[in-house]
Order: C-alpha cells, then structure tokens, then sequence
C-alpha cells in the first residue's frame, strides 16, 4: 500500500474542536511536525477535512 507523509503547517488556533481533533488523530502535535501514514480512504477523508493546514507528499 502506498505511504503518504502529512506535515501541519498551519496553527490550529481559532479552529473548531472536531478539526484540532483530526489533526491529533493524523499524529501531528506542532507546527513542521510530520508523520507518515498509509494512503487509506480513511486517512484521506481526515485529510481532506484539513486540508487547508497540511501539506501531503507521497513518499
């Protein structure tokens, strides 16, 4: 399965609480921090619900 790599780029602040917690769930914590995850239908709906504060690269 591919991986994909998802870094938060943008601050949470003034976000709602249901987007501060997709973000946790996505494994990022502060702003630069990355991780990698599987490329899942899953994955890519908690992407897409903060997509305006991440940054997604394939690796």
């Amino acid at each position: 399965m591919a991986k994909i790599k998802v870094t938060l780029v943008k601050s949470t602040i003034g976000e709602i609480q249901s987007v501060k917690a997709t973000v946790a769930a996505l494994g990022l914590k502060k702003i630069r921090s990355s991780n990698i995850l599987e490329d899942t239908p899953a994955t890519m709906g908690q992407i897409k619900k903060v997509g305006h504060l991440v940054k997604v690269e394939s690796v």
